[in-house]
């Protein structure tokens, strides 16, 4: 397995959007829509290559807050990852860490943090995954519960 950061090229997005669509159709996130090019473009893109077939991505974009919270203060520049995702086949091979660690090492010296948002379905093993394996701190949670 390889992992780099690599430039947007027609070829690439084509195959991003092409595991947007397998994501969008396993069902395993919240409302999970693919993604089109304008929700790509802009973005860091970090890769990981079986040989030469893309297997995971992650992609975001650094930002610098703008208001004091509790969180952080004004002026804080952070990394927003929009997506990480992993074929279905190559997950649990520490191949999204490596992703996260990868990205994670090449943003430090701009950022500040990092920060994201998950949908998954299946909530206990992403934290696990995000809090337990890669050292991210649990901050706030929005909840949910259908009354109709």
């Amino acid at each position: 397995m390889t992992i780099k950061e690599m430039a947007l090229t027609e070829e690439l997005l084509k195959q991003l959007i092409s595991l947007s669509e397998a994501w969008e159709t396993e069902n395993c996130c919240h409302e999970y829509i693919k993604n089109t090019p304008d929700d790509i473009k802009g973005n860091r893109v970090f890769v990981a290559f079986d040989h030469s077939v893309v297997i995971g991505y992650l992609f975001g974009h650094e930002e610098v807050t703008e208001k004091t919270t509790s969180i952080y203060i004004s002026g804080t520049k952070y990394f927003e990852v929009e997506e990480l995702y992993v074929k279905p086949e190559f997950r649990n091979k520490g191949i999204g860490k490596a992703l996260f660690q990868y990205a994670e090492k090449e943003i430090a010296d701009n950022v500040d943090m990092i920060m994201l948002g998950t949908a998954t379905k299946n909530f206990r093993a992403i934290l696990h995954f995000y809090i337990d394996e890669l050292g991210m701190e649990f901050w706030s949670a929005r909840l949910f519960k259908r009354i109709k």
